[in-house]
């Protein structure tokens, strides 16, 4: 598309002698394989009608580059319709595998995903971002970026004195020697129970309310003081860690791996002496004892970043976050994606840092999504227990696996539930059928890694070598079409930072790629090299495809 693109304005240049950015669409294929309207923009410029300005450059296009189009058109007031020479879509379609977007080439990108917190479980709601997040990242490095994911989280904060305070019930008192009988593979549900009791203990009773206050500051007080020595210090970071030993071990599962976490008691004090010193210069305010951002004037509300006990709030927290990606990374850009609920939240949070280091907010994309949902409505969300975890996520489509196969397939299952959540645009709510996301019949992941495996098959089979795309016939000719429009996919995708914009695309192809296997011979055929490297191109981009929405792609199943 690039190359035409370029021949297209060269031609606008020699002819008219205008500089304009040309624009091609995919057509449906009857109308041929590219689309411009660029003779309706040139009337403008040039005071001609546009049909009259079209034939100009069709006469031009034929006469020098007859070899690389096979046929022009004009349609309605002026729309050019270009088909490409057999030879020009051959090599299109050769080149896809290997054509790679550069819009990130050589920029340190800081990819901020998933954001658990420790002492608590990873919800569905976890497992979707990190699916989503990996996914980007991958999309930013095929674009030549260098990616540092890394992962945020509240190992201070209320739901850790919650937390606490329910550990000490549940041990009798301060006694970190108690905890070694707690089996590894139980320690995350054990921690989670905790939270449990401690949230419905601050909501029900007010004496254990005050209690998890007080407790919620000895937290703070021993992460300042670094004390690894006393009791309870001892049970908080061996907590901790078992947190961050659970989300690695699960990450590892599902094929995602973070190079940095920012605990919230690391940014806080970096965040508590940014806001104060911004405080003096007028950025940030004092109100009834606490520090506030005014957002009024800019369109957006006031929020508290230290309140009135002198603790930072989540907001002076990102504000340290912030500042420490930028000390560790200086990045060209950061990504945070975050559910959708803190949109106003996070205008504020940049609003204020804008005021004292504007060029890092412009360097700062904010992605959103909505929430992840079962199909019939149900909402997965973390209240008092009631939340759908991560693992309950797998393991649903696990179960439907089984049912609709009879084996057990982690990669399948891994498969299932990435696609279902890519295929989807970010933003809105997510809807999630595990029934749905492991057919081999629809839409989904594992009929994607069929598909690729079928293809694998075939080239396994074949006693010849593939050869190059030449003299291409009515049953190839729309496969290499397709084919060719990988990296246009991909740039589209790397633009807009979505993965969908992949999953769409794979699935039609791999329907192209069954329509011309139910009619074309391909083993056994006088046509066989060149249908064979149809399918090697198509097995190559099917791969890439799956490998940025983190699916593996099997040769066999």
């Amino acid at each position: 598309m690039q190359k035409m693109r370029d021949i297209l304005a060269g031609t606008i240049r020699r002819l008219f002698e205008i500089e304009l950015s040309v624009e091609l669409t995919r057509p449906e294929p009857q109308f041929g394989d590219y689309a411009t309207n660029v003779a309706l923009q040139l009337a403008g410029h040039l005071g001609r009608p546009p049909r009259e300005i079209a034939e100009q450059l069709v006469e031009a296009l034929r006469g020098d580059y007859g070899d690389m189009v096979k046929d022009i058109t004009i349609a309605g007031p002026g729309f050019i319709n270009l088909t490409l020479s057999d030879h020009a879509l051959g090599a299109a379609a050769s080149l896809a595998p290997l054509q790679k977007p550069d819009a990130y080439k050589g920029q340190q990108v800081v990819l901020e995903y998933s954001d658990p917190n420790p002492f608590k479980v990873l919800h569905a709601g976890h497992l979707y971002q990190t699916i989503f997040g990996e996914s980007v990242a991958n999309l930013l490095v095929s674009a030549g970026a260098d990616v540092h994911r890394v992962n945020f989280g509240g190992d201070v904060g209320l739901h850790v004195g919650k937390t606490m305070w329910a550990i000490m019930q549940e041990l009798g008192g301060e006694h970190p020697n108690l905890l070694a009988k707690i089996a590894v593979a139980e320690r995350s549900e054990w921690m989670a129970k905790r939270y449990v009791v401690g949230t419905n203990a601050y909501e029900d009773n007010e004496q254990d309310k005050q209690a998890i206050i007080e407790l919620n500051k000895r937290v703070y007080q021993i992460v300042a003081d670094n004390d690894h020595e006393s009791a309870f210090a001892q049970i908080y970071w061996t907590c901790r860690q078992w947190s961050y030993d659970y989300f690695d071990a699960f990450y590892a599962r599902i094929g995602t791996h973070f190079e940095k976490y920012y605990p919230e008691s690391e940014t806080a004090p970096l965040g508590i002496q940014t806001v104060k010193e911004q405080l003096k210069r007028g950025v940030y305010e004092e109100s009834d004892g606490a520090i506030v951002f005014r957002g009024e004037p800019y369109g957006l509300h006031t929020r508290v970043f230290i309140n009135s006990n002198g603790l930072p709030t989540y907001e002076a927290k990102d504000v340290g976050l912030i500042m420490s990606k930028w000390r560790d990374y200086h990045f060209d850009r950061t990504i945070i994606i975050t559910g959708n609920d803190i949109v106003e939240y996070m205008k504020v949070v940049l609003k204020s840092i804008e005021q004292f280091e504007p060029e890092l907010v412009r360097r700062t994309t904010h992605l959103t999504h909505g929430q992840l949902k079962l199909r019939g409505g149900v909402k997965m969300s973390s209240r008092k227990g009631n939340f759908f975890r991560a693992v309950d996520v797998l393991q649903a489509a696990d179960e439907a696996n089984r049912e609709a196969t009879g084996r057990e397939d982690e990669q399948a299952v891994l498969g299932a539930v990435k696609y279902a959540f890519l295929k989807q645009r970010v933003g809105p709510d997510v809807i999630y059928d595990p029934a749905e996301s492991v057919s081999l019949e629809g839409n989904s992941g594992p009929y994607l890694q069929y598909a690729h495996a079928r293809a694998r098959s075939v080239l396994a089979k074949a006693s010849s070598h593939p050869s190059e795309l030449q003299d291409l016939d009515e049953y190839e000719r729309p496969l290499a079409r397709k084919i060719s429009e990988y990296p246009e996919v991909l740039e589209k995708a790397v633009h807009d930072l979505l993965p969908h914009h992949v999953a769409i695309y794979l699935y039609e192809l791999a329907q192209a790629f069954n329509r011309f296997y139910e009619l074309a011979k391909i083993v056994g055929d006088t046509r066989e090299p060149v249908r064979l490297k149809l399918v090697e191109l198509y097995a190559q981009v099917l791969q890439s495809g799956l490998n940025l929405l983190g699916i593996t792609a099997p040769d066999k199943m």
